[in-house]
C-alpha cells in the first residue's frame, strides 16, 4: 500500500534550513547534532526523500512556505518585508523542485499523465516520489493576474493565507477579511481548477471561500477542533461537513499541540491512537473514509518530538495501516484514507492540464 501526504515543507527545509534531502533522515539528524539549523524551531527532522520512499510515500503536497517579517515568530530564520521578496523566495523554493527532478527519483506533478508515471513507478518496483506543488499563503502571488505564471512553472494549488494572513485573506493567527484581491484570485484559480487549501484561513474567510469557489477545496493540514477547542488553526465539525460535502479531503496532522490542548514539549509524547481518534471523528462525522488522508505538516515547525510516540520519521508511515485494521476499517478505506482520497482530489486538479 503507497502513502500520499498532504503538506510537506520540503523546499523551505532545504532552502531556508539547509537541509541535504537527498540524504536519509539518520544523515541529516547526525549532522545537527553537531551544526543545528538556522532558527529554533526546526526540530528533530523527521523527512527526506529516501526516507519518504522508505515510508512508501509516492505523493506528498510539496509547499511553497515563505515567513513575513511583519508577523512572524522570531525563530524564522528567513522572513520577507515585501511582496518582491516574498515572490523571489518562494520561486527559489519552486525551483528547488524542479532542480530534484535532476538529481532524485522525483517527478514534478503538473498533469494527470505525471501522477499516472508515479503510480505505474512503485508497481514497476522502480519507486518515484511525485510532489504535488502547493503554496502555503499566497503573498508570493504579488497580483491574482500573475496567477498564470506561477501556474506555468508547476503550482497546483493556493492556501490564500498563512497564519498571520496575506494581502488576500486573514490567517488563523490574525483575523482579516477575503480581500478583493482575494476574491479576484479565487475566480482565476477557478479557471484552473487549482486545489483550494483552507487550512490557515480566518473561519469566516473558509466559509466565503468556500461559497466563492467552484474548484476541488481541501484542507491539507487542519485536525478537527474537537481535540484542541479554544484553537482557531484547527477545523470546526461545521467546516469539515461542508468540506466533505464538495467531496474534498481534511488531512489530519501529527503534531501533538493540534491533538491535545495544553501540550507542551516538557510533556511525553501522546499515544500515536489520539491520531487515528482524529481521522475516525471525521469519518463518523461524515458517514465514510472518503475524506480524510493524511496532512503530516512534518518539519513543518516541529519535528520528531513534538508528534505522537511510534511516529519517529516519514518511514513510519505505514504503521497507521495496522492501527486502522485494528480500529476496524476494511483494507478499501485504509487505503482511501492513506492515498485514495488524496490522489481523487489531486487528479481533479491535474486532469485540467491534461488535454
Amino acid at each position: 500500500m503507497i502513502i500520499v501526504d498532504g503538506h510537506i515543507d520540503m523546499a523551505y527545509n532545504a532552502v531556508v534550513l539547509g537541509r541535504d534531502l537527498l540524504q536519509p533522515v539518520a544523515v541529516i539528524r547526525e549532522r545537527e547534532q553537531l551544526t543545528p539549523p538556522p532558527g529554533k524551531g526546526a526540530g528533530i527532522c523527521m523527512a527526506s526523500i529516501p526516507t519518504l520512499l522508505e515510508g512508501r510515500c509516492a505523493v506528498i503536497g510539496a509547499s511553497l512556505f515563505v515567513a513575513p517579517a511583519w508577523r512572524s515568530w522570531s525563530h524564522e530564520p528567513l522572513v520577507y518585508h515585501t511582496l518582491d521578496e516574498a515572490h523571489a523566495q518562494a520561486m527559489a523554493q519552486l525551483d528547488y523542485y524542479h532542480q530534484l527532478t535532476e538529481k532524485a527519483p522525483v517527478t514534478l506533478l503538473q498533469t494527470a499523465h505525471d501522477l499516472d508515471a508515479v503510480l505505474q513507478s512503485w508497481e514497476q518496483q522502480q519507486p518515484r516520489l511525485g510532489l504535488f506543488v502547493v503554496m502555503e499563503g499566497a503573498d508570493p502571488i504579488r497580483t491574482p493576474e500573475e496567477l498564470e505564471t506561477w501556474v506555468e512553472h508547476g503550482l497546483r494549488g493556493v492556501t490564500l493565507a498563512w497564519a498571520s494572513g496575506s494581502h488576500y485573506a486573514g490567517g488563523n493567527a490574525y483575523p482579516g477579511p477575503l480581500t478583493e484581491a482575494g476574491k479576484a484570485l479565487l475566480r482565476r484559480m477557478s479557471a484552473y481548477a487549482l486545489m483550494l487549501d483552507v487550512s490557515h484561513l480566518w473561519m469566516t474567510n473558509i466559509y466565503e471561500a468556500l461559497d466563492l469557489y467552484t474548484g476541488p477545496v481541501v484542507a491539507t493540514h487542519a485536525n478537527p477542533r474537537l481535540f484542541v477547542p479554544d484553537s482557531p488553526r484547527l477545523i470546526t465539525d461545521d467546516i469539515i461537513r461542508r468540506l466533505a460535502e464538495r467531496d474534498g479531503v481534511v488531512g489530519v496532522v501529527p503534531f501533538n499541540r493540534m491533538l491535545s490542548p495544553g501540550w507542551t514539549g516538557s510533556m511525553p509524547r501522546l499515544p500515536i491512537e489520539r491520531l487515528i481518534q482524529a481521522i475516525d471523528h471525521i469519518c463518523q462525522l461524515v458517514g465514510s473514509a472518503r475524506h480524510v488522508g493524511i496532512g503530516s505538516d512534518m518539519d513543518g515547525g516541529f519535528g520528531q518530538e513534538a508528534v505522537p510516540a511510534g511516529l519517529d520519521s516519514a518511514a513510519d508511515l505505514p504503521k497507521l495501516a495496522d492501527l486502522l485494521s485494528a480500529r476496524g476499517y476494511r483494507p478499501g478505506d485504509i487505503e482511501a484514507i492513506l492515498s485514495g482520497n488524496w490522489l481523487r482530489v489531486m487528479r481533479a486538479t491535474l486532469e485540467h492540464f491534461s488535454a
